[in-house]
């Protein structure tokens, strides 16, 4: 009936598709966020 994949590697919407075709996009960004340290302690 359908040839499409809904998830998984073979959807290129998904980050794990796109991480297998290897693409970038909305769901998988080039560059990526950096993650801080999250809040300061309350003695600091």
């Amino acid at each position: 009936m359908f040839n499409e994949v809904i998830m998984g590697k073979g959807d290129k919407r998904t980050r794990k598709g796109k991480i297998f075709a290897g693409s970038y996009g909305k769901t998988r960004p080039k560059g990526g966020k950096k993650k801080t340290g999250g809040q300061p302690k309350a003695g600091e």
